[in-house]
C-alpha cells in the first residue's frame, strides 16, 4: 500500500508530476488519432510555484516593522480561546505536538501553551520573533521558534523561492518527528491563516504534496487547521448541488481529504499588517479585498482510503489531467469527454460506474471522478488506457 513509509522519492520531478501531462508508468498511453506512444508537449504546471492582551492599543509594537507581504493575525484573546477549545475537542492526545504556522503577535501560541500544547512556532516575519523567544523562555520548553515560512517549505525551486525555505525533511529531522504509514493516525497537527495574496497558489501546492506523499505529507496524513477566505472554503466544499463554484480545485481535496467547517469568524477580528506604506496608498489594493469576507476555520484531514492499487502517488497526475479535461467543458456529456480521454469504450466504461450516457460532467460529484480514473485504469482488454488529444488547450482552474 502506498504511503510515506513505502520509500517514495521525495518529490515528483517537473518531468512527473506537471499537470495534464501523460507520462504513464503502469497503463501506457497513446496518441488520439494513431494510438502511438510519444512524448507530450507541457500542459499547465500549477506549482506555486509581552504584547498586552487584548487591548493592542492603536499602534502595536509590530505594525511598523512589519513584512512586505501582508499578512493576518489573531490578536483577540477571545477568539484565540475559542481556537484552543475546537483543537482540544475529542484530542486523544491532548500534548501531541502542534505546528503553528506565522503566529506573529503569539496570541494563540499563548493559549495554546497554557493548555498545555507543545507548539512549534514557525515564523516568516523576523519582527516577531524576539518576542516569540521571550514568551518561550517561560513555558518550559513548551514552545520552540522557528525562522520559517511554512507555506514556502520545499519549493521546486530553492534558489529562486524568497526566503525564509524552509526543507521539510530537515525541520522534522530537528523536530524529531517521524514518518508512519499512510493509514495509521494523524502524525502531526498545522494550524494557521493561508496568505490571502496566494491562497489559491497555495492550495494547488499542498493538493500535489499530498497525491504524491512528498513534502509534509511523506509524513503520513498530516492535518491542517487552517483560516481561509469564504469563497476558496465554498470551492473546497462544492459538489453539483453549487455548480458556481464547483470546480477542479473542488474535486481534487474532496477526494483526497475530509474537509470540516469548524469555526466562522469575521475579518475584522484578525490584524492586517501591511508593507510599511498605509493600505490605502498601497497600489495594489485587489489582494486586499478578501479580508473583507468571513475567514472560515476549516480541518482537512487525508482520508485513509485515498490511494488504492489504480490511484497512486505515481499516476496521480493523469488523474489531475483527467478531471482538469472534464472542467474544461463542464456543461458537456461525460461521454463526450472519455472520447478524447480514452480508447476504452465509453459506453463500457460508463455501465461500469453506473451513469447513463446523458450524464453531464457538471452532474458528477467528487467520488464520481475517482471511480471514473480507477475504472479505465483497471480496463484490462486495452494496451494504451489514456489518450492525448493535439487539440486539447490547457483547463482553466
Amino acid at each position: 500500500m502506498w504511503g510515506p513509509a513505502t520509500g517514495i522519492a521525495s518529490r515528483l520531478t517537473s518531468v512527473w508530476a506537471g499537470a495534464g501531462r501523460f507520462y504513464i508508468w503502469r497503463s501506457g498511453a497513446t496518441k488520439r488519432k494513431d494510438f502511438q506512444a510519444r512524448n507530450r508537449r507541457e500542459l499547465s504546471d500549477f506549482y506555486p510555484q509581552p504584547l498586552p492582551y487584548p487591548d493592542l492599543g492603536d499602534s502595536p509594537w509590530w505594525v511598523s516593522k512589519c513584512r512586505l507581504e501582508p499578512g493576518r493575525y489573531i490578536t483577540n484573546r477571545k477568539l484565540a480561546e475559542t481556537l484552543v477549545q475546537i483543537l482540544r475537542e475529542k484530542r486523544k492526545n491532548p500534548r501531541q505536538l502542534l505546528l503553528e504556522c506565522n503566529p506573529g503577535p503569539g496570541i494563540l501560541t499563548q493559549a495554546l501553551l497554557e493548555a498545555g500544547a507543545k507548539v512549534v512556532a514557525l515564523e516568516s516575519d523576523k519582527t516577531f520573533i524576539p518576542h516569540l523567544e521571550s514568551l518561550g523562555k517561560n513555558m518550559n520548553g513548551k514552545l520552540k521558534v522557528v525562522y520559517c515560512d511554512f507555506f514556502k517549505m520545499d519549493p521546486d525551486n530553492c534558489k529562486i523561492a524568497k526566503p525564509p525555505v524552509c526543507v521539510s525533511s530537515e525541520l522534522f529531522k530537528d523536530l524529531g518527528i517521524q514518518a508512519v504509514p499512510w493509514k495509521a493516525g494523524i502524525p502531526l497537527k498545522i494550524i494557521g491563516i493561508l496568505p490571502f495574496r496566494s491562497e489559491r497558489n497555495v492550495l494547488w501546492k499542498l493538493l500535489y504534496d499530498l497525491y504524491s506523499c512528498t513534502s509534509i505529507y511523506r509524513y503520513g496524513r498530516v492535518e491542517l487547521n487552517m483560516f481561509i477566505n469564504e469563497k476558496e472554503y465554498q470551492t473546497l466544499t462544492a459538489n453539483p448541488r453549487n455548480p458556481n463554484f464547483y470546480q477542479v480545485l473542488s474535486v481534487l481535496w474532496q477526494v483526497a481529504c475530509d474537509v470540516k467547517l469548524l469555526h466562522v469568524e469575521p475579518w475584522s477580528s484578525f490584524d492586517v499588517c501591511p508593507q510599511s506604506e498605509p493600505l490605502e496608498k498601497l497600489k495594489h489594493r485587489e489582494p486586499f479585498e478578501p479580508i473583507q469576507q468571513n475567514l472560515y476555520f476549516i480541518r482537512i484531514t487525508p482520508r485513509k482510503s485515498l490511494f488504492t492499487e489504480h490511484l497512486t502517488p505515481l499516476n496521480y497526475d493523469i488523474f489531475f489531467h483527467m478531471v482538469k479535461h472534464c472542467f474544461g467543458k463542464r456543461n458537456a456529456k461525460l461521454v463526450d469527454h472519455l472520447h478524447s480521454l480514452s480508447p476504452v469504450d465509453a459506453m463500457h466504461i460508463l455501465r461500469q460506474i453506473r451513469k447513463n450516457e446523458t450524464v453531464k460532467i457538471i452532474n458528477m460529484y467528487p467520488q464520481n471522478f475517482k471511480q471514473l480514473f480507477q475504472t479505465i485504469e483497471c480496463s484490462e482488454d486495452y494496451a494504451y488506457k489514456w489518450m492525448y488529444n493535439e487539440n486539447l488547450e490547457d483547463s482553466a482552474i
